[in-house]
């Protein structure tokens, strides 16, 4: 995953929202609706119905931003952000995400400490101290906190139109977001499908380790950037052990980009293998959901 090495060379690259954040963010989410939309009342912008939202959790009030298709309830996402938390380029993939039928819901899920967008996006993060002001948000976010949270998200999400509740649940995740999604599969038996892109942390050793909460009746797809590969070549045969130990269904592959591939604003955004990820994503959602 990132660390704080990355995120000063990114800063100091001079890294601009013009640079990524309007041609990168242009390409990668071309298809989906009008940006800049985040209202408390329902907003419906091409077919996709969309709000900002706040409801009771173990830490707090939980807040996030949930779009799903107008008049017709789909089975439900839980999406969790990377480092950066909520931004626009997080609820564009949300979008794009619920116009393929969807039911999405972006966390915050540093929600504890601070409530919506903390950043307008990954190159804000990297040059305006984004690195110091998460890390004591981000050392809340254990299993046991993930977990909690997942249950409160999926239960209250289940009582607001657009949402199926006799369908499957996914969650994916990026960067730390990646660990968060096999515990919420491990914390929900409705959720069926975990998609970690990049995801840092999911071999560890503790026992609340992602590879060892792994479920048999689960998909897991597991997209790992190949700097990250480089970083940590074992981890991807530990989790391939403990899924077949487990009888757990995961693709797992290493992607011919960096950490940070599949988001829109992000350094290593890169277009084509994100589409490829993103593929992949709905065939898995497709089988388990």
């Amino acid at each position: 995953m990132c660390d704080e090495q990355d995120l000063a060379r990114w800063a100091k690259a001079k890294l601009t929202r013009r640079a990524f954040g309007g041609g990168a963010m242009a390409a990668g989410v071309a298809a989906c609706a009008p940006v800049g939309v985040e209202a408390e009342a329902n907003e419906t912008f091409g077919g996709l119905t969309e709000r900002t939202v706040g409801f009771d959790a173990p830490g707090g009030t939980m807040d996030g931003f949930f779009v799903h298709p107008a008049g017709t309830r789909s089975p439900l996402v839980l999406f969790w952000p990377d480092i950066g938390g909520i931004r626009e380029a997080k609820r564009q993939m949300a979008r794009r995400l619920a116009g393929d039928g969807y039911a999405v819901f972006v966390a915050n899920p540093y929600y504890r400490d601070v409530a919506g967008q903390q950043f307008e996006d990954f190159a804000d993060f990297a040059s305006s101290g984004g690195w110091e002001k998460a890390s004591p948000w981000r050392r809340r976010l254990d299993a046991e906190a993930i977990q909690a949270d997942a249950r409160a998200a999926t239960a209250w999400l289940d009582t607001q139109p657009g949402v199926d509740r006799a369908r499957g649940i996914g969650t994916q995740g990026y960067c730390m977001g990646g660990p968060f999604t096999v515990w919420s599969v491990a914390a929900v038996p409705r959720m069926k499908a975990a998609a970690s892109f990049h995801g840092g942390g999911l071999v560890r050793e503790s026992d609340t380790s992602p590879h060892r909460m792994l479920r048999e009746d689960a998909h897991y797809l597991i997209a790992i950037a190949q700097d990250d590969d480089a970083k940590e070549p074992e981890a991807k045969t530990e989790f391939r052990e403990a899924a077949n130990a487990n009888g757990a269904e995961a693709e797992i592959e290493v992607y011919d980009a960096d950490h940070g591939w599949c988001v829109p604003d992000a350094p290593a955004y890169d277009q084509a293998e994100a589409d490829r990820a993103w593929a992949r994503l709905l065939a898995t959602y497709a089988e388990a959901l």
